[in-house]
């Protein structure tokens, strides 16, 4: 199922340095398929688009992981 995140994905768009091979692959793969593998699509849906780092691609899914987490540390620390 395709990403209804897409328009705005700097990904998807090309706005990120790529393989163009290795780019059209992973675009199949996480954008025009199973987004829900996605570490772009996990981080915006789970704590906000604002939220994705600029340089996070698809495959980074440990990162998205730890990024969330951090978020979510520090909601817990403000008073």
């Amino acid at each position: 199922m395709e990403c209804e995140i897409l328009k705005g994905c700097r990904f998807y768009n090309d706005k990120m340095p790529m393989d163009r091979g290795l780019g059209l692959i992973q675009k199949k793969r996480f954008c025009e398929g199973d987004k829900s593998i996605c570490a772009r699509y996990k981080v915006a849906t789970m704590i906000g688009r604002s939220n994705v780092p600029t340089d996070l691609y698809p495959i980074m899914m440990d990162r998205a992981d730890n990024l969330i987490s951090e978020y979510y540390r520090k909601l817990k620390k403000m008073p």
